[in-house]
């Protein structure tokens, strides 16, 4: 029997998506860096040479899932035309950083 590793009771997941649309610059990742903060999710964003943005995200289930949320909403400058998920397994990052 395996067991999971847990943060106050709830599974720890790690997701990265990859966003498409007018999803480049500085506001975006900080928009991102910002909402990691709130909800307590570690990981990391940055601007992919094609235009897109890569957010990785780790933590609680709930908090993550709340993360990917609002970066599908993404800022109010932002146009998020699609969302490509790959969960992963967890690996430990506790703090989110923009990574250039």
């Amino acid at each position: 029997m395996s067991r999971e590793p847990s943060v106050r009771g709830h599974r720890t997941v790690r997701v990265r998506a990859v966003l498409s649309g007018r999803v480049q610059g500085v506001g975006f990742r900080f928009f991102a860096e910002e909402w990691a903060e709130r909800l307590g999710v570690g990981g990391y964003a940055r601007n992919l040479p094609d235009g897109r943005l890569e957010v990785v995200a780790e933590g609680p289930e709930p908090a993550v899932r709340d993360f990917l949320d609002a970066i599908r909403r993404g800022p109010r400058s932002a146009v998020v035309a699609g969302v490509d998920l790959h969960w992963e397994e967890p690996q430990g990052d506790r703090h989110f950083r923009i990574r250039y």
